[in-house]
């Protein structure tokens, strides 16, 4: 054990040397840096892609399947969606360095905050290749390093993947180090990560509801956390019922196995039997399986029957638990008693009631007529996301490059002293 903290240590003040550079390199060399990672995912597609197949074949030998699998393929789409996410992210304003609330004391000293990179970010996650260069490029722009511990289905993908992040790093002068990995995926080694309050400064966990807790239990550094995505859509009274067909079923089934798919749908009582016969059909030629409550089920004879465990449940699969509520106020409720603080969404053209379901419902984030599936750093105009805080201090929601920072006082005096 003591030579696995040697190695950590070494490690960490290499990341810590590292940090130190990239945090005074100019926003431009940052941004160089990122068009060179986009250039060399694109130059390296090919061989990205092959790697990935061994990751994937490795994973169906072993059993593995669903959102699991789902998430660790890559696909020539999914790779360009990981290129377009790091020139997105270098298309950003630079935030280090930006001052705000620059405000004239009466003593005349000029008092301001500054932002500033945290430091070292640690991130742990399950296979998901696409977060090795997310959190690359997001910790690149706002002048943080990275140690990257991906999970062990993902581990030959992953390690190809900081090869190109590291090449481009070397290419415009920042040190390789400021994105660096754990040299192996034993839990071990995670266990000695989560202690190194020394060289880290935050650790951000990226994952299933266990990995989560796994991290906050073992921690020593601050964690910024996700727990888990129960994301609901409330169809009001006043919803336009086409319009709302379709969301929902996007919001289900485009992509189940994600955290900021819909997992609960609750419906108003006074449309719920003009809406949800109509839903029904379309759910299950989406595959969709519904479960839902006594109300439901009078309406619906054919769908299971939801248990109190089911409006807890993130499901990650095509599996849909419905609830009819009498009025907003009840959908209201019902969130705040089986939420998650992820993600919610009411489909009304009523304004009132859009506008109390924004203002009551404080999740990270509150949507009006649009799929929970919008809830992503990508499609908020974020570029990426190093993760979805449900967390309230620090971060709250989809976390860019921003979130990756701090603020400082900054003071300019002329002399002044206090008496």
């Amino acid at each position: 054990m003591s030579e696995l903290l040697d190695e950590m240590n070494a490690l960490g003040e290499r990341l810590r040397r590292a940090s130190q550079k990239v945090r005074r390199a100019s926003g431009a060399t940052r941004t160089a840096a990122l068009h060179a990672l986009a250039r060399g995912l694109r130059s390296n597609a090919e061989a990205l892609l092959e790697t990935n197949g061994i990751d994937v074949d490795a994973a169906l030998a072993r059993g593995l399947q669903g959102s699991v699998l789902e998430r660790l393929r890559l696909t020539p789409e999914r790779l360009e969606e990981m290129i377009r996410a790091v020139t997105d992210i270098a298309a950003q304003d630079d935030p280090v360095g930006e001052v705000t609330g620059l405000k004239v004391r009466p003593n005349g000293l000029r008092v301001g905050q500054m932002r500033i990179p945290l430091g070292v970010v640690g991130i742990v996650y399950e296979a998901r290749p696409n977060v090795t260069t997310d959190a690359a490029a997001l910790c690149l722009r706002s002048g943080n390093a990275v140690l990257l511990r991906g999970g062990s289905e993902a581990a030959a993908t992953n390690t190809a993947l900081v090869e190109v992040v590291r090449a481009a790093l070397l290419e415009v002068g920042l040190p390789e180090d400021a994105v660096s990995t754990l040299p192996s995926t034993d839990r071990a080694w995670v266990l000695e990560m989560l202690k190194a309050e020394r060289w880290l400064d935050v650790v951000i966990p990226r994952g299933g509801e266990a990995l989560i807790r796994f991290v906050t239990e073992h921690a020593r550094v601050p964690v910024i956390k996700h727990y888990k995505g129960v994301c609901h859509i409330f169809v009001d009274r006043a919803a336009d019922l086409d319009m709302a067909i379709g969301v929902c079923v996007n919001a289900k089934a485009q992509r189940p196995g994600v955290c900021n798919a819909m997992e609960t749908l609750l419906v108003h009582a006074e449309i719920a039997p003009r809406f949800l016969p109509r839903l029904a059909l379309e759910m299950e030629a989406a595959s969709v399986s519904l479960r839902g409550c006594d109300r439901t089920r009078e309406l619906l004879p054919n769908v299971d029957e939801a248990n109190e465990e089911d409006f807890y449940a993130e499901y990650l699969d095509l599996i849909l638990a419905v609830r009819i509520v009498d009025d907003l106020d009840a959908a209201i409720a019902h969130i705040e008693t089986y939420g998650s603080d992820h993600t919610e969404s009411i489909l009304s053209q009523d304004h009132g009631a859009v506008t109390r379901f924004i203002e009551e419902v404080n999740s990270a984030v509150v949507m009006a007529n649009a799929s929970t599936r919008f809830a992503d750093g990508g499609q908020l105009g974020l570029g990426a996301e190093i993760g979805i805080s449900t967390t309230r201090l620090h971060a709250y929601g989809p976390m860019g490059a921003a979130d990756l920072t701090t603020r400082k006082f900054i003071v300019y005096g002329s002399g002044q002293v206090r008496s």
